[in-house]
């Protein structure tokens, strides 16, 4: 019996809705050979859910299987739409069929490998909630017209494949909504994905992002430090591209962000949002036989790098549904990370094969994840003194020199003679609400001023392991 004569006939509740989830996915997912699977089928399938009179128990008292009936149509509109936009946005040159990706023995995902296949179909097939980060550079939607020359009039070599054409801005739109949709399902739920783009695209998908339940958490503007010019004059030069950063859900907690790494490696300052980095260019560029450029938009290794390294740990699995040229597989292989690329032209997905089997990865003691300082053990500033690092009566300067405290035999310090501990002080010595005294406040240690903070170091070093 079909979605159609259960509609007819009268059913209990939970005997519909039991119908429905066993039948619909065969249809979408093409594995019934009553259905066809073109998108007017699909059409058709949907219409019958909707002229379906669910009971007042199926709306309101079973609530679980309604929302997951909505999520289930609302996800599959926008694949069935987004199948149908690209039945006109195929690739030029090399696509290859579906079916090449799927899971590793006993259900796992095939990690470190390159998948030649769509992206919606190929995630489909990944089990659910296994990547911790995802990283997409989808088509830019570049709506360009004419051929671009330079002022010699040579041919800039832009932008100009099938794949970046669609037919329309909703096209474009239901194609962002199922990828991402996809991506979603298989993120672990403290995973983050960044997405990249440019002014043609980016602020649909950051709006189809929130739409699906995405958690924005920064937008990162990459500043390139050597872009193309508007040969025409007639713009401002397009010289960023840029990254929106973004949770699974407003809920997600326990998402990885390295921060004290990337202070570490910023001159101590925290990592901006905005990042100057070149373009992909000389060695690092891949050619094809006739050394022209491979891909018109590979990303430069720098820029996965920061991203990587900001948002995963060594052991982590990246997902990088649209993998081109494979950098995000190159740099998670040298970083320690597992990836999973999927790519549909054939003829990128050989050339990122081939590029990531000839990378080693860096040495253990490169990439190993450092410890948060907030896992570090607890130091009080009164075990300072108790370890005789710093006695009762010294004096404790800020780096300019401009206040002094003295340092009581109870572990608090005083400052005009108001006492309390080196937060407190360093706060109102400044007079901020807060204050980290333990890099605020400086002492005379081995022979020179630095921050009490050498003090707590040296102080967790010599503590045993067990205790760290």
């Amino acid at each position: 019996m079909g979605l159609s004569g259960a509609c007819e006939k009268e059913t209990s509740p939970e005997s519909h809705l039991n119908l429905v989830f066993t039948q619909l996915p065969q249809v979408l997912f093409r594995r019934s050979p009553q259905f066809p699977c073109g998108a007017p089928q699909l059409s058709r399938v949907f219409g019958l859910l909707h002229s379906c009179a669910f009971p007042a128990s199926c709306r309101n008292g079973n609530g679980k299987n309604a929302r997951r009936l909505g999520l289930l149509m609302r996800n599959e509109r926008a694949g069935a739409a987004a199948r149908a936009s690209q039945l006109r946005v195929m690739r030029t040159g090399n696509p290859a069929p579906s079916g090449m990706g799927g899971l590793s023995k006993a259900g796992e995902p095939p990690l470190n490998q390159v998948i030649t296949g769509d992206c919606i179909e190929e995630m489909a097939r990944l089990p659910p909630q296994c990547a911790d980060l995802v990283f997409a550079d989808p088509p830019y939607n570049l709506q360009l017209r004419s051929e671009l020359f330079r002022p010699d009039q040579s041919r800039v070599d832009g932008v100009a494949d099938a794949w970046d054409k669609f037919a329309s801005f909703s096209g474009y739109d239901n194609f962002t909504r199922a990828w991402l949709g996809a991506a979603r399902r298989v993120m672990k739920p403290a995973a983050t994905i960044f997405v990249i783009g440019t002014y043609h695209n980016i602020f649909r998908v950051g709006s189809i992002l929130q739409d699906l339940g995405f958690w924005i958490l920064n937008d990162i503007i990459w500043r390139k430090a050597n872009p193309m010019p508007n040969f025409r004059g007639r713009r401002f030069t397009n010289a960023h591209e840029t990254l929106i950063w973004a949770a699974k859900s407003a809920e997600a907690k326990g998402y990885t962000f390295n921060y004290e790494q990337l202070k570490a490696g910023n001159e101590d300052c925290q990592m901006r949002s905005d990042w100057l980095l070149p373009l992909c260019t000389g060695a690092e560029r891949l050619k094809d036989a006739m050394g022209r450029k491979l891909h018109p938009t590979q990303k430069p290794e720098a820029l996965l790098a920061r991203v990587l390294l900001a948002a995963s740990n060594p052991g982590d699995v990246v997902l990088d549904p649209f993998s081109g040229s494979g950098t995000t597989g190159a740099v998670a292989k040298k970083l320690g990370r597992s990836f999973i690329g999927i790519e549909r032209d054939a003829v990128y997905a050989r050339a990122a094969k081939a590029r990531i089997a000839k990378l080693t990865q860096l040495p253990a003691g490169a990439i190993a994840a450092a410890a948060p300082r907030r896992c570090e053990p607890r130091i009080p500033f009164a075990a300072i003194l108790e370890a005789g690092l710093l006695r009762a009566g010294e004096v404790l300067f800020d780096e300019k020199r401009r206040h002094q405290a003295l340092v009581r035999a109870d572990g608090t310090i005083s400052l005009g003679g108001i006492m309390g501990s080196i937060h407190k002080i360093g706060a109102l010595a400044q007079g901020l609400p807060a204050c980290n005294g333990w890099i605020f406040w400086h002492a005379e240690i081995e022979g020179k001023p630095q921050p009490i903070d050498h003090l707590r170091a040296k102080l967790r070093a010599g503590l045993p392991k067990s205790l760290g």
